[in-house]
């Protein structure tokens, strides 16, 4: 018996939708709309967050030892250096491969640093220093230049400051951005089914009377909502999906790109996290706008 009224509780849900084309086209397509927006900004939110952690693992604090430190000195500086909350790799540059990096740098007129091999080293030994999270630079810096033998420290602060902020920035507009198409979202959909509740007013009136509960009468209409919610994820996850692919490849085979050693993320890495969202917001707008569509017709 159960099975037999949630079959007809579903097969009305369904049943719905086809029987108001117009008014389910047009929610689908809005809702289409608003995802597809939605989409972009989480999208460029991932990547954002992708480059920020490849920035975190590439960007060095570069530590220079004094010239008067010893082996030893120096090889005390990197295990403290080490030891600081916040680093995460230490690597030591010798004066040698100091002065083998300044001449790949300078390629062809690598002969203008002739003369300077051996005791006639002008570089100095350093760490480069990479860190588990950009927000700890400023801190971490602090910490090192307290260590003994630290001669200077060097760094892109105004770089990092400005990823961080641009990063913080892509998710507080994503966030609200995410709020302000739920919202229209609900209201769509409340609207939409508003219009198949009244036309059914007289309907629900009467099954009512008979003793009809709440629930009965309403879950065709909320499966409607979920129906056109999931429809409508699908349609932007394919449409996102491809656009998404087309343009990462034009921008991947790019000399810009190539220049930058930027990467983007595979729509394939985030397409588990895309579809979960998409689905759990199309089957929650669309359950919630047909609760409220309920709510006058229902009196609850």
């Amino acid at each position: 018996m159960k099975y037999n009224i949630l079959g007809y509780l579903i097969g009305e849900g369904f049943s719905n939708v086809f029987k108001n084309k117009k008014s389910t086209g047009a929610s689908l397509m809005i809702m289409w709309a608003t995802m597809i927006i939605f989409g972009v900004f989480l999208i460029l939110s991932e990547n954002i967050n992708h480059f920020v952690q490849e920035v975190e693992s590439e960007q060095g604090i570069q530590v220079f030892a004094t010239d008067e430190a010893t082996d030893e000195q120096i090889k005390k500086l990197g295990e403290d250096i080490n030891q600081i909350e916040g680093v995460n790799t230490v690597e030591y540059v010798s004066k040698e491969e100091a002065l083998n990096q300044m001449k790949e740098r300078f390629a062809e007129n690598e002969d203008l640093l002739e003369g300077y091999e051996g005791e006639n080293n002008i570089f100095t030994a350093s760490y480069v220093v990479t860190l588990t999270d950009l927000n700890l630079n400023t801190q971490v810096q602090d910490q090192i230049s307290k260590l003994e033998n630290v001669k200077k420290i060097t760094n892109a602060n105004e770089v990092v400051a400005t990823l961080i902020d641009f990063a913080n920035g892509v998710k507080i507009v994503t966030g609200v951005i995410l709020i302000l198409l739920i919202i229209i979202s609900v209201f769509i959909i409340a609207n939409t089914i508003k219009l198949t509740v009244h036309a059914r007013r007289k309907e629900i009136s009467i099954m009512k009377y008979v003793g009809a509960t709440n629930s009965f009468i309403r879950w065709p209409f909320i499966v409607e909502g979920m129906i056109i919610g999931v429809i409508a994820s699908a349609i932007s996850i394919v449409v996102i999906a491809i656009a998404y692919n087309f343009i990462a490849e034009q921008m991947v085979n790019s000399s810009f790109m190539r220049t930058v050693g930027i990467s983007l993320v595979g729509f394939s890495e985030m397409f588990s996290s895309i579809i979960f969202v998409y689905m759990l917001l199309g089957v929650g707008i669309g359950a919630i706008g047909s609760i409220i569509s309920m709510r006058k017709y229902l009196k609850v």
